[in-house]
């Protein structure tokens, strides 16, 4: 987000740090879905049942070094701007953020529906990364390898920033988001591990078609494989 300059005032902060310390731990609120952000304040927040998918590739550092900084650019935006769209393609998508080459999203999923459509949304992203190494093999660029996270959880849900600047943001807080991380940061990690992985949890609210699709990680502790979507793949058959 952008920001100006303001001179820091110390006595203003002393301020805005009691009134967060002094609120009630009664205004953390459990709820079985995502709320609406505005309901957010600087003093509250909401523990919330929700879902997390994060996508990040693997070996970053080799391609920064190997492609010129343009290369480098048609690159990411072409991977960021699909991935993007991809999960905002969930019907209950409420949150797309991006993080240097990582691309996560929150999702509400208070039924097995929704979660069983995020499945689906990792296997477009999957499917996604063939279409976009095909595309680039063509112009000689490097292909990218990516791990993708799934988990399903509680999060606790705060509007985080300075008070009076218009700089806030939405934070989402406790194991859900980390252990999505963590499971993204396995995928493709090595010769044994699948490109998705998914938490146990979110793996027992998948119906057992899907359940076929995956097989358990005694390494990683999470149910891991290589999903696709299958109109994108063929495409990806008639093109490779």
């Amino acid at each position: 987000m952008k920001a100006d300059f303001s001179a820091y005032d110390f006595a203003k902060s002393r301020e805005r740090i009691d009134e967060i310390l002094k609120g009630s731990d009664a205004d953390y609120k459990d709820k079985d879905s995502i709320p609406s952000r505005d309901d957010l304040t600087f003093t509250n927040g909401f523990n919330v049942n929700c879902s997390a998918l994060f996508v990040d590739i693997r070996g970053s550092k080799e391609l920064n070094r190997k492609h010129t900084k343009p290369v480098l650019a048609k690159i990411y935006k072409t991977y960021i701007s699909e991935l993007v769209a991809i999960l905002k393609s969930h019907s209950k998508v409420k949150e797309v953020c991006i993080e240097g080459d990582c691309v996560w999203g929150i999702f509400n999923t208070p039924t097995k529906n929704d979660i069983r459509e995020l499945f689906s949304i990792g296997g477009k992203v999957s499917s996604l990364i063939d279409v976009l190494n095909i595309k680039y093999k063509k112009r000689g660029y490097s292909q990218l390898t990516v791990g993708i996270g799934m988990s399903y959880g509680r999060s606790l849900l705060v509007k985080s920033g300075y008070k009076g600047s218009g700089i806030n943001e939405v934070v989402w807080l406790g194991s859900l988001v980390s252990e999505a991380a963590e499971l993204c940061g396995f995928g493709n990690k090595v010769w044994s591990d699948n490109e998705m992985m998914v938490s146990e949890v979110f793996y027992g609210n998948l119906n057992d078609e899907l359940k076929e699709l995956l097989s358990y990680n005694a390494n990683r502790n999470c149910y891991h494989g290589n999903v696709i979507n299958t109109s994108m793949n063929e495409w990806v058959e008639n093109n490779g």
